[in-house]
């Protein structure tokens, strides 16, 4: 049953299908026009669902390497004196902390300051490349989880010898890539034989740069006094607390001060801190691109009810009513609005995928930037084209033919 204007004729209605049809006309007739309008939004839409997703996919393999390498890996550091001077820890230190509770592995290293390593004699002595030799035990590598990539790692005997176990980095600097008797730098002013070449570690990037020797050889040809400057503890993973409060006093007890105690795990986290920072600096950009992308959607909307008022008093004249007008407009909005929405979700999710595969990351991207992208983006052309679409149903249609 069909309602009636108040001179008894029938009010005018739309369909949905011509609503669709009267509301793409301005973008179907001028195509450059509207995919210039839409780029504006679509570049806010993909750098938020990009911001999204690669920060998602970055933290997600940021923990899992958290888990993988485990928060349980404590650092005793020799800290400073009273005097300002660098301090020493104690001989007993490695077997007083293998005493305590909840210790599970402990691994004493010394960095012997003043010896270098280099590819050959021929190296001047200044360029060290940032290399440091370091005495260790062979409870290193599995105090720290850690693997050889290639080789092997050095044992009780081997850590008689001059042998040397080079870390990641150590290796590359050096042009190193085998193992072997015929491999050799020219370490502490001695050959030492490369034995093995370490994967890299996350948690103590300063073993990959450094070349790594036993205490007894270390103390015969390079000086070594016995006295460690950082230990690496790993501990139970539910006393971590407990372990991590008591480390300094029983590392030194005469001076806990002067043992600084680390939890390397907490650099990751801090860079997992950082990255939810950064990423909310870029979602704020890339809401400002978003409005900037709605103003330019309502401009050309205001532009377009000018040029085509002579359409619209022809349609008010044959019968439309304001608010055909209106939705008319406002429909043409929404569409350029969708374009937009749909090319910037395209968009972010293949420049989140390209970022996550060159990084070997997951590609996850969250389900609120698959459905919020768009929703945003109608939400945004909504808001710019309702005034456009009001003004369109303000005009008379005799105005508007007078003027068109």
């Amino acid at each position: 049953m069909r309602s009636e204007g108040p001179a008894g004729a029938p009010l005018p209605r739309m369909r949905a299908a011509d609503l669709l049809t009267t509301g793409t006309l301005g973008v179907r007739r001028r195509r450059a026009r509207a995919v210039l309008s839409a780029l504006g939004i679509s570049i806010g839409i993909a750098a938020i669902v990009a911001v999204l997703g690669v920060t998602s996919s970055s933290q997600s393999a940021l923990l899992a390497q958290i888990d993988r390498l485990g928060t349980n890996l404590l650092t005793v550091v020799n800290g400073r004196d009273l005097g300002g001077g660098e301090a020493r820890l104690p001989v007993e230190a490695t077997a007083m902390i293998r005493r305590m509770a909840g210790v599970l592995h402990v691994a004493p290293t010394t960095q012997l300051a003043d010896r270098s390593v280099y590819r050959n004699v021929l190296v001047p002595v200044g360029q060290t490349g940032g290399l440091a030799v370091r005495a260790c035990d062979p409870a290193l590598l599995a105090t720290l989880d850690g693997r050889v990539r290639r080789g092997r790692f050095l044992d009780t005997a081997t850590a008689r010898y001059p042998v040397t176990v080079l870390g990641y980095e150590a290796a590359r600097t050096l042009g190193i890539t085998g193992t072997g008797p015929d491999v050799r730098v020219w370490l502490g002013r001695h050959w030492f034989t490369v034995a093995g070449i370490l994967d890299p570690f996350p948690l103590a990037p300063e073993i990959d740069r450094s070349a790594l020797v036993g205490f007894p050889v270390a103390a015969r040809l390079l000086g070594y006094d016995g006295h460690p400057s950082r230990l690496y503890v790993r501990a139970d993973q539910d006393r971590v607390g407990q372990v991590s409060g008591l480390l300094a006093m029983t590392t030194n007890p005469a001076h806990p001060e002067e043992a600084d105690v680390h939890r390397p795990s907490d650099a990751l986290t801090a860079r997992l801190a950082v990255s939810r920072s950064g990423a909310a600096l870029f979602l704020g950009l890339g809401a400002v691109a978003l409005l900037v992308g709605g103003i330019g959607v309502g401009n050309i909307m205001v532009i377009s009810v000018l040029e085509r008022r002579g359409e619209i008093g022809l349609r008010r004249a044959l019968g439309a009513a304001r608010r055909h007008v209106a939705a008319q407009f406002l429909t043409e909005s929404l569409v350029l609005a969708a374009i937009g929405g749909t090319a910037g979700l395209a968009a972010g999710c293949l420049v989140t995928t390209v970022v996550s595969r060159a990084r070997g990351w997951e590609v996850l991207i969250p389900a609120e930037a698959v459905w919020g992208g768009p929703v945003t983006a109608l939400a945004v052309g909504a808001v710019a084209g309702l005034y456009p679409a009001l003004r369109a149903a303000a005009l008379a249609p005799t105005d508007a033919l007078r003027t068109a």
